[in-house]
């Protein structure tokens, strides 16, 4: 493990690269080009807010900041799973033809989908602000942990996915329905609170649902996450990308014959 983090590390340049790459490449010769990255969350946070507070009637406070605040984050994670699944078929020629370590492949793309959520953040200040909720200093010192935590849990997924994909190749289109019903079994448009207790356990087993509520606990409610909020969306990040590791090793040994 030690020795491959040191390979990685010493492949840090192609990193940087393959994220600038992906980041240019995202909206080239659109016309709107980079004010993408803003519009397309705006546009889903537009459309469900209008469904859930004005059909549907959910009673809370400030839907539409109740929803940006975790929306931002989800589309990172679905972006990350969804375009991962793809992340080494894509690059089939670069596999094909020069030696490199193979991680480098969904480790830069999901880096460039965590830049772009970043930036999308803008997004998130900007509806706070014009809300005149506020922010808390404390809670959001923590905010950087929980995006971290959300980053690695990406991550693993990524390697596992983008992996499997290379053999199976109906991944892709598997994962983008898995997708669709994800998002309804995660904290996203309504408040976990509104679990009932006897389901409570299976929603607590998704990964999404700790980093969720951490991410509304900071920004939305303006408090500091709890600290078991914080450590299972820690401790299940680092599972995720250790088993995704091995099982991305295990895989890649192969890639070249089945690209």
């Amino acid at each position: 493990m030690w020795n491959k983090c040191r390979e990685l590390f010493a492949y840090r340049e192609m990193i940087r690269s393959l994220v600038r790459r992906d980041l240019r490449g995202r909206y080239k010769s659109s016309v709107l080009g980079f004010l993408w990255t803003f519009i397309n969350p705006l546009c889903q946070i537009i459309v469900y807010t209008m469904v859930f507070s004005r059909i549907f009637r959910m009673d809370i406070e400030r839907y539409y900041l109740f929803l940006t605040v975790v929306m931002i984050p989800w589309v990172f994670f679905s972006t990350s799973i969804s375009g991962g699944a793809m992340a080494v078929v894509s690059q089939q020629d670069l596999v094909k033809k020069i030696y490199f370590p193979r991680e480098v492949l969904p480790i830069s793309y999901v880096t460039s989908c965590f830049v772009n959520m970043l930036l999308s953040f803008v997004v998130v200040f900007a509806v706070i602000a014009v809300s005149g909720s506020g922010f808390s200093p404390q809670a959001l010192a923590c905010l950087p942990a929980v995006m971290l935590c959300e980053y690695v849990l990406c991550l693993g997924f990524a390697f596992i996915i983008s992996a499997c994909t290379v053999y199976l190749r109906d991944l892709e289109h598997i994962v983008g329905v898995l997708l669709m019903a994800w998002i309804y079994l995660t904290p996203v448009m309504y408040d976990i609170s509104f679990i009932p207790d006897g389901l409570l356990p299976v929603f607590r087993m998704n990964p999404m649902t700790p980093v969720a509520v951490a991410y509304r606990k900071i920004l939305y409610y303006k408090q500091v996450p709890d600290l078991s909020d914080l450590a299972a969306a820690f401790v299940t990040g680092m599972v995720f990308v250790g088993v995704g590791a091995f099982v991305f090793s295990m895989l890649q040994k192969n890639f070249a014959e089945e690209l």
